[in-house]
C-alpha cells in the first residue's frame, strides 16, 4: 500500500525539490496567517508559511499604525528604544507591537534585521544574476526575475514575498487623498522608487555587513539594485505565483514519479 508522507523528511531529495516549486503556486500562501493562541515554531515543510516573527509584526504594525505618516524609513528613531526591541526579539519573547511603538522605532527595527541578516534576504550568490535584469526589459525581465525567485529557499521567498506585499501597500499610500467625509489624508511620500532606494542595499547585498568594501558599491550597481527592486514590489502578486501550465507539468512528473506526493499534497491543502 501506500506510504503515509507527513513530514517533509520522509520524501525523497527530488520530491522534497518538486514540492518547493509547487509553493508559490498555493494562492492561501500569499496571505498572512496566525493561530491564535498558538505558538508556531518555523517548519523546514517547505508549503507552509515561514515569514520571522519580527519582520511579520513590523509590517503589521507599520500596516496599522504608520501608512500616512511622512517619511517613513527615513525620519530618525530612538536608537536606544530600537535595541531594546531587538534584544527582545533576540530572547525570544513575545514581542507585541501596539499603538504605543513608535513607528519610526519599528520601521528601523526592520530595516536593521533586514540588514544583518547572516545572509541577505536575496542570498549572495544570486546577487549578480538579480543585478543583470537590470538590463533586460518587459516580460524578459520579468520571466528571468520570476525564474531566479523560484531558486531562493523557501524561508527567503517566503520573507521576500511578505515584505514586497507590505513595501507594495506602503507605496499606494504615498501621495495625499480625501477620506469619505472629504477631508485631507496626507500622503508618506515614500514612493515605490523611494522604497527601493532605502532598502534594496539591505535585501541585495554583495558583501556580508562590515566586510571589505561593503558599502563601497559603485554607482552602476546601485542604479540596478534600486531598479529590480523597483521591478520586484511592482509586479510581486504576479512574480510569485506559479503559471497553470508550469503547476501541472510538476504535478504530471508527481504522478509518474512520486505518487505519494499527490496524496501529500491533497491532504495538506
Amino acid at each position: 500500500g501506500a506510504m503515509s508522507v507527513d513530514s517533509i523528511t520522509d520524501l525523497s531529495d527530488n520530491a522534497s525539490k518538486l514540492l518547493e516549486a509547487l509553493q508559490l503556486s498555493h494562492p492561501h500562501e500569499l496571505g498572512p496567517r496566525r493561530v491564535l493562541g498558538k505558538k508556531k515554531t518555523l517548519s523546514l515543510n517547505p508549503i507552509t508559511w515561514q515569514v520571522p516573527r519580527i519582520v511579520d509584526r513590523c509590517c503589521s504594525h507599520i500596516e496599522m499604525h504608520g501608512l500616512q505618516t511622512v517619511g517613513i524609513f527615513r525620519v530618525g528613531s530612538s536608537k536606544k528604544r530600537v535595541q531594546q526591541l531587538r534584544e527582545e526579539f533576540d530572547q525570544g519573547l513575545d514581542v507585541f507591537l501596539d499603538e504605543h511603538q513608535s513607528v519610526h522605532d519599528v520601521a528601523a527595527l526592520l530595516k536593521e534585521f533586514l540588514r544583518d541578516m547572516p545572509d541577505s534576504l536575496i542570498p549572495r550568490e544570486l546577487y549578480g544574476a538579480f543585478l543583470s535584469t537590470a538590463t533586460m526589459e518587459g516580460p524578459a525581465q520579468l520571466d528571468a526575475l520570476q525564474l531566479l525567485l523560484f531558486l531562493l529557499p523557501p524561508c527567503h521567498s517566503d520573507t521576500l514575498l511578505r515584505l514586497l506585499r507590505f513595501l507594495g501597500e506602503v507605496a499606494q499610500h504615498a501621495e495625499r487623498s480625501w477620506d469619505a467625509d472629504g477631508r485631507e489624508v496626507p500622503g508618506n511620500k515614500m514612493t515605490v522608487s523611494n522604497l527601493a532606494t532605502v532598502f534594496g542595499p539591505n535585501i541585495l547585498q554583495k558583501e556580508k555587513p562590515g566586510e571589505k568594501e561593503a558599502s563601497a558599491l559603485n554607482f552602476e550597481d546601485s542604479a540596478a539594485i534600486i531598479l529590480v527592486l523597483q521591478r520586484l514590489i511592482e509586479h510581486h502578486q504576479a512574480l510569485f505565483t506559479v503559471s497553470p501550465e508550469m503547476q501541472c507539468d510538476i504535478l504530471r512528473r508527481l504522478f509518474q514519479t512520486d505518487p505519494d506526493v499527490i496524496d501529500y499534497l491533497l491532504r495538506r491543502k
